[in-house]
């Protein structure tokens, strides 16, 4: 057994976010409402990582994200690497990129906007992914990505 694997046991199957921002974990946690879940989550916290400094590590057993899921992940925490498990082994590791286009994700911070007065998807057009720019659809305000509320 490697040290790694002393730090955090494997899963036979599932998921594993990996080089979560420290400060982002617990609002992945959130995000993807893993408190609801009834199978087996771990979560480890402030591990040390080259990529980010200080890193979360997010375990769940038997559970397969949408890409919708996958989605919203990458407005908190864009760049972390999702690897799916199947009888201990990793089958697919993917880095979670933010999409050209969210809908339905985010709130628009105008308060004027029509989507925040009807019952309607938000959607937003990825103005710049470097520097996390969102422009609304429908009233053409730009906001920055890591000040979102998410719907």
């Amino acid at each position: 057994m490697n040290k790694k694997e002393i730090l955090v046991t494997a899963i036979k199957n599932g998921t594993v976010i990996d080089h979560i921002p420290a400060s982002k974990t617990f609002q992945v946690v959130s995000l993807l409402e893993l408190e609801k879940l009834t199978n087996p989550v771990t979560i480890g916290y402030n591990y040390p990582s080259q990529k980010v400094g200080k890193k979360g590590i997010i375990k769940v057993t038997d559970k397969f994200f949408s890409d919708d899921e996958i989605s919203r992940l990458s407005v908190v925490a864009p760049k972390v690497v999702l690897n799916v498990i199947k009888d201990y082994e990793v089958v697919e590791k993917k880095t979670v990129e933010t999409p050209d286009e969210l809908c339905g994700i985010v709130k628009c911070n105008n308060p004027n906007c029509v989507t925040n007065h009807e019952p309607m998807n938000t959607v937003f057009t990825i103005v710049d992914k470097e520097t996390g720019i969102l422009k609304c659809r429908y009233c053409d305000v730009e906001q920055k990505m890591d000040e979102v509320e998410l719907c």
